[in-house]
């Protein structure tokens, strides 16, 4: 027992977090202490008293109450008291009293814990071990940042994902056709740049009608939660909204209205900008819109840009240079000299095509020949048409010979576009046509624009309705006609609904499909509101609507009341905004009332189901009435595209040609069969021009299959990863989560009475959530979650572990015949420390290592002989008391072991330096080469972004060199004889 005298400094066992306490009087009975840091008193039993003497040796670093760190170099004692000898900063030496000490240091390193007496118990020492190796390993790991998202493991998402997050400040157009699954890969891009620190805030701007499902969209599938940002909540910030948080969505329309907000927004740091639905940013070679006026500033200022569009062209060509405008607007400077670049593409798809039967004839070699001009090239062909070359020779030259064409030509670099011809997994599509004879009302109409075409003009001034859409649309036009002339009895005072044949067909149509979902999609949107109505009043059906005239939660309410399997509803009705940003491929009928005016509108609609995940074939029906406007526009659809069979990607070069010829042709079989001719020879050149040219080689470049199959399997590999389970089991126990099997590979995770605060979904007293190991069920399960190495649970409670001090000390008993007892061994854990910035995302190449050291009590190092699983099986535990008994009986032992095992481990630095510097510049310079390279041939390779990893090469070089060494973790064991 210690002999407590005032003025001594002691240290809490069970309370570290008070600080450092000051005796302040003691009796027979009982001893007070006073902890200034925190402002507490404590009063203790002499006898029993969980108080640990604070004495520093030779070496130690202590902090003085004056703010200084001093060097403990000696130690005497007057009284009771500790005096210690130190050196100060300027190198001079003092005499320090324990009375100075600060009162608020805090005993955190392994070494200090260990020497005051605070003992973890050893699984948690075990946990903290195992939590380092697996963070190294999972740090250096490929599939890193890509692994832990709810997704499908679809290649061509994952090439691109892998692709882009790889580059610094990745700036690209992502515009995969309809249904391929742009919003996955941008979440994947983002998600792995935040797990490996390359980014911290990002913004993303949708539309309005959007907003909520990206919010949902990126907590269920990537458990990133994002700040939805709007006027409302914008008002009740007392700073810049925009700071208010590290992940913001916000509406495109409220922030491109709203100059005050750009300013706000642009005033942030961010490290990716998404902009979804790209092609709605107005630009013109002489004006911009207000849209892309705002996305272009934030551009300029944020180094990553990512934009979605699955219609890069839906506007021409001019629109498509918009968009890769923004992204490198020093590469793209004259849509002249794009226009005329363009021309050029299906030379070198040629040349990759004859790439693959060289050697092959003269015509071949020419082709290829014709397209490379630097010496590397002109090598791999003539490996590849020398005849001395064997096979292995010739596949690995015009491998690499294809990458190099691809990797040089084309916008190929910016613009990531995937069709359906190289993507499997799409369903067929079936078209039903419905002939159906027009109500009075709308024929009569028809008739007089047969008789007279004048009365065209009187519609439009009379309805307020645009060409061709007053034709399109005859109950608009019915509509229109009854609000402007309400008095006319030559007007059905009966709603539209009422008189119109294709409500009671579409009642049918539900009959018939029994209990399968249908989607119906009408242009307007008062149409899609009184169809709704319609079908509630004539059929008693409850149909949803969803429109933009509704809120958010309203539209949220709609969609989910039509997703609902068991009790949900059979039919939704949209306007067009259905046909952007939904996704139902739940459902396979697919109805459209009426038909858009614009090809790509209509291929919208039908992305709306026919996607990736789709199990059924589509199908489309389509009610129209006998020689009436709408059925001409599908027969030019139909006829002259065959635009129901597939997405074809030209559908805005057939609108801007002819687009006017179709409106016009309206009213006229004979004007509207040749417009379908000249479509249809259009269509086909365009196609095959699309086929030989740029199409070809942005698909060829937007998934490179081996590189795809390769991070497939990588992610696999953590997905089967055995350590995983077992070692979260470890965790949640350790932490106090208690997990409940629900059978099916299925847990119920929820807050047990003594889990540590703050674990992400787990509050004390809520009921938790289900998760499961299991990518399929996950993915089957919207309420269940999947647990991986990146979910944000399992990093919280490593981090926690790793940032913080559990199980960094530790004391335990070993019984062995062979070793008497008696006998103190030192396990030792250090870790590199690696002191460089966040984005430069060091653990690719040097995550926190630990370097394992086993020593006896005599120095001797016994590392190799016995392993950490091997020793940790044969421990037993102890009690803490005794634990810091022992401690205390063998200080100067440890102290003398502490100091011998840091100069064993300074050994193994030099060599782990090495390897980190190997592995940065062997993958570094390999790229730098390679961009070099490329930015000789492909302007699309920014001068910012050679010079930006260049920077990042000598910033990492500098960092690794500077890694050192600390004690993270020790556990001493004490050997004791075994019973007799």
């Amino acid at each position: 027992m210690s002999e407590f005298i005032p003025g001594q400094r002691w240290v809490s066992d069970g309370e570290a977090e008070l600080g450092l306490g000051t005796i302040l009087s003691c009796d027979f009975r009982s001893v007070t202490v006073l902890f200034a840091a925190s402002q507490e008193t404590r009063t203790y039993s002499v006898r029993q008293a969980p108080l640990t003497r604070v004495v520093f040796g030779a070496g130690d670093r202590i902090e003085a109450a004056d703010g200084r760190t001093l060097t403990v170099d000696d130690t005497k004692e007057a009284k009771g008291l500790l005096i210690y000898v130190v050196e100060t900063a300027d190198g001079e030496y003092e005499e320090f009293p324990e009375s100075r000490l600060a009162d608020s240091m805090r005993f955190q390193q392994a070494r200090d814990r260990l020497l005051t007496g605070q003992v973890d118990r050893n699984d948690w020492f075990e946990l903290r071990y195992r939590t380092l190796h697996h963070y190294h390993r999972i740090a250096q790991h490929p599939a890193n940042g890509l692994a832990g998202p709810r997704v499908d493991l679809i290649p061509h998402q994952l090439y691109i994902a892998d692709e882009v997050s790889r580059r610094h400040a990745p700036r690209v157009l992502l515009a995969d056709e309809v249904g391929l699954g742009k919003t996955i890969e941008a979440g994947l891009i983002l998600h792995r740049l935040l797990i490996t620190g390359r980014a911290e805030r990002a913004l993303i701007l949708v539309p309005d009608s959007l907003t909520h499902q990206w919010l949902v969209e990126m907590l269920r599938r990537f458990s990133l939660h994002f700040t939805l940002l709007d006027e409302q909540q914008s008002q009740h910030s007392t700073g810049n909204p925009f700071e208010s948080a590290q992940l913001v969505l916000a509406s495109q329309q409220w922030l491109f209205a709203n100059p005050h907000r750009q300013t706000q927004a642009q005033a942030c740091d961010w490290d990716l900008l998404i902009v979804d639905e790209a092609h709605h940013l107005d630009w013109s070679p002489e004006a911009s819109g207000p849209g892309y006026a705002c996305v272009e500033q934030l551009a300029h200022a944020i180094d990553g840009v990512l934009l979605l569009t699955a219609t890069p062209e839906q506007m021409g060509l001019a629109s498509h240079f918009a968009r890769l405008r923004l992204l490198d607007p020093e590469r793209y400077t004259s849509l002249a000299a794009f226009e005329a670049e363009e021309t050029g593409y299906a030379r070198v798809a040629e040349a990759v095509d004859a790439l693959e039967r060289l050697p092959g004839d003269a015509a071949d070699r020419d082709s290829v020949g014709a397209v490379i001009d630097d010496a590397d090239s002109q090598a791999l062909l003539d490996t590849l048409i020398d005849p001395e070359s064997d096979d292995t020779q010739r596949d690995s030259a015009r491998r690499q010979l294809r990458e190099q064409l691809l990797d040089r030509h084309g916008t190929g670099r910016v613009m990531f576009r995937n069709s359906r011809r190289h993507v499997a997994g799409f369903p067929e599509r079936h078209l039903h046509v419905t002939r159906l004879a027009p109500p009075s009302s709308y024929r009569r109409e028809l008739r007089k624009l047969d008789r007279d075409m004048d009365y065209l003009d009187d519609l439009l001034i009379t309805t307020g309705l645009d060409h061709p859409e007053v034709l399109l649309y005859p109950d608009a036009m019915y509509r229109a006609q009854c609000d402007a002339s309400p008095g006319d009895t030559a007007l059905n005072a009966e709603p539209w609904w009422q008189i119109d044949p294709r409500v009671t067909w579409l009642l049918e149509r539900l009959t018939e499909v029994g209990r399968d979902k249908m989607l119906v999609i009408a242009h307007d949107r008062e149409t899609a509101s009184d169809l709704s109505e319609a079908l509630r009043v004539l059929g008693g059906v409850q149909a949803p609507v969803f429109h933009e005239g509704l809120t958010l939660i309203e539209r949220d309410r709609a969609a989910a009341a039509f997703a609902d399997e068991e009790d949900g509803c059979q039919v939704l009705v949209c306007s067009e905004i259905g046909s952007e940003g939904r996704n139902f491929q739940f459902c396979r009928h697919l109805v459209m009332f009426d038909l858009p005016a614009h090809p790509d509108q209509l291929e919208q609609r039908i992305g709306r189901l026919d996607r990736i995940g789709q199990q059924h074939a589509i199908e489309i029906h389509v009610p129209v009435f006998e020689d009436s406007p709408g059925e001409r526009l599908l027969r030019w659809y139909d006829e002259g595209m065959r635009a129901f069979d597939a997405p074809h990607g030209i559908g805005s070069e057939l609108y801007d040609a002819f687009g006017d010829s179709v409106a016009d042709a309206l009213l006229d079989d004979d004007a509207l069969a040749e417009v379908i001719a000249d479509t249809r020879r259009f269509f086909e050149s365009r196609l095959a021009a699309h086929e030989a040219g740029r199409d070809r080689l942005l698909e060829w470049n937007a998934c490179r299959p081996a590189r795809a199959q390769a991070i497939t399997e990588a992610i696999r590999e953590l997905d089967d990863d055995p350590a995983l389970p077992r070692y979260v089991d470890k965790a949640l126990d350790v932490f106090g989560v208690e997990s409940r099997d629900l059978g099916g590979d299925i847990q119920h995770l929820l807050a047990g009475p003594h889990m540590l605060d703050g674990l992400p979904g787990l509050v004390k007293g809520e009921e938790g959530f289900s998760a499961t190991f299991d990518r399929q069920r996950a993915l089957a399960r919207d309420d269940v979650q999947r647990l991986s190495w990146e979910h944000p649970l399992v990093r919280e409670m490593m981090e926690r572990i790793l940032d913080g001090t559990l199980g960094n000390t530790a004391l335990a008993l070993l019984q062995h015949p062979a070793i008497p007892g008696g006998r103190l061994m030192a396990e030792l854990v250090f870790r590199t420390h690696c002191p460089a910035p966040r984005h430069l995302n060091v653990g690719r190449f040097l995550p926190p290592t630990a370097v394992r050291l086993l020593l006896d009590e005599s120095g001797a190092n016994l590392t190799q002989k016995v392993s950490f699983g091997g020793l940790a099986k044969n421990l037993q535990k102890v009690k803490k008391a005794v634990a810091r008994d022992l401690i205390k009986s063998r200080h100067a032992q440890l102290r003398d072991l502490l100091t011998r095992a840091e100069d064993e481990a300074e050994n193994e630095l030099p060599s782990i330096i090495e390897a980190a510097q190997t592995h940065m510049r062997d993958t570094l310079d390999t790229e730098l080469a390679r961009l070099k390279a490329l930015a000789r041939h492909n302007p699309a390779v920014r001068d910012a972004e050679i010079e930006a990893l260049a920077h990042e090469r000598r910033e990492l070089d500098t960092a690794i060199d500077a890694t050192r060494l600390r004690l993270d973790a020790v556990r001493v064991v004490v050997t004791v004889d075994p019973p007799e």
